[in-house]
């Protein structure tokens, strides 16, 4: 049986990521198009797809049993991104019934190590790989680099037509971004 539940660490504990206007150009921008592999077997490119798309980004996820980098609980915003897909994992049918057609998750890890989160979670939408950077680049998203790795800041976008509608950056703490997606999306907003 796979762990739906995750412990969520007490956020007063972590530092909060600033507002460093890294996404300021974001809003009203057309998405790059870019073929992204998905852990579902697809590929993807977002600026192709009809309808509201929600994209949350993280920088990692861990592997269970497995230590994160050393000084991952002091960068800012770093820590998270399992409590936030899995909140995106439980909004999903509310998010859903306010008019998103598509859901998706997006790191630079690879797709066999998403894949690993996707089945664990039990994702009931797919997780997207920018490993080769591609979209990351074209798109001037915010970056942070630890232990030769270059990871994304944590953003989510509302993509409509494959126009950049709302950006949601800096997103703290990470397990409450679904719910703040889902005001924003609610009628009359």
């Amino acid at each position: 049986m796979s762990d739906r539940s995750i412990e969520t660490p007490d956020w007063s504990t972590i530092p909060a990521p600033d507002d460093d206007g890294a996404a300021g150009h974001l809003e009203g921008m057309a998405i790059a198009s870019v073929l992204l592999a998905a852990t579902d077997g697809t590929t993807t490119d977002l600026s192709l797809l009809p309808g509201r798309t929600v994209v949350f980004a993280y920088p990692r996820t861990g592997l269970p049993g497995v230590p994160n980098p050393e000084g991952w609980e002091l960068i800012p915003g770093a820590r998270g991104c399992t409590p936030q897909t899995c909140a995106f994992r439980d909004h999903f049918a509310e998010i859903k019934a306010l008019g998103v057609q598509q859901i998706f998750g997006l790191s630079t890890q690879d797709t066999g190590y998403q894949r690993e989160l996707a089945e664990r979670l039990q994702l009931p939408f797919p997780i997207l790989s920018d490993a080769d950077l591609k979209l990351t680049t074209a798109m001037r998203l915010p970056v942070f680099q630890t232990h030769g790795m270059t990871l994304m800041k944590r953003i989510t976008l509302v993509i409509d037509y494959g126009l950049i509608g709302k950006v949601f950056y800096p997103v703290f703490p990470p397990d409450q971004n679904a719910a703040v997606v889902v005001a924003w999306l609610e009628p009359g907003k």
